[in-house]
């Protein structure tokens, strides 16, 4: 739909009805005909800098495991023989003098069986013994709650620093890959 033009007498009558107006807000200048629109100011906006998640973290992310690898744990222990023989002991050159496998064997036939062996070789004046875990057999668990791999390996440095073994057991270490690695622990004993 387009506009039509005004005639010359709507002209004449819209002149005459204007000149008749008062102004409502005199104050005001007055602005003749239609006002152009105001260009638009261009904001610049800052450079944001470039977004990394965890950039304002502080530290390393949390980990979910709480207690570190029994490996850690050992190796983290304190030193309490002669540093020498511990240097010796981590690397493979002394022998050990007796040893335990505790292959197969559950939680309740290898406590004490471990308990007997580590005081009968203090008794006969032994001071280092190898026990034997093994790494623990790998099995798929869907249960909600993760159960580490090798029960063994885990429970046995907690025995050797509980009573009555703790006044027997001078060190506990990983054994050298030649005396079985991950999967077994050399018991350094107290004299007798």
């Amino acid at each position: 739909m387009s506009r039509r033009k005004l005639t010359s007498d709507e002209i004449d009558l819209w002149r005459k009805v204007a000149a008749r107006a008062h102004r409502m807000h005199p104050e005001q200048t007055s602005h003749e005909g239609p006002q152009p629109k105001p260009k638009p100011v261009k904001t610049v906006r800052p450079r944001l800098a470039d977004f990394e998640v965890g950039i304002a973290a502080r530290g390393p992310a949390p980990r979910n495991d709480l207690m570190p690898a029994i490996s850690d744990r050992i190796a983290s222990a304190p030193v309490k023989m002669d540093k020498k023989a511990f240097m010796k002991l981590k690397r493979g050159k002394l022998v050990p003098e007796g040893k335990i496998d505790l292959h197969g064997m559950t939680l309740d036939q290898a406590h004490p069986a471990l308990t007997g062996f580590i005081l009968r070789a203090q008794g006969q004046g032994k001071r280092l013994v190898l026990v034997i875990t093994g790494k623990g057999k790998s099995k798929h668990d869907d249960g909600p709650i993760p159960v580490r791999r090798g029960v063994l390996k885990h429970q046995v440095p907690q025995w050797l620093v509980m009573p009555p073994l703790a006044g027997a057991v001078l060190q506990v270490a990983e054994a050298h890959l030649r005396h079985g690695g991950t999967g077994a622990y050399y018991v350094y004993l107290r004299r007798h």
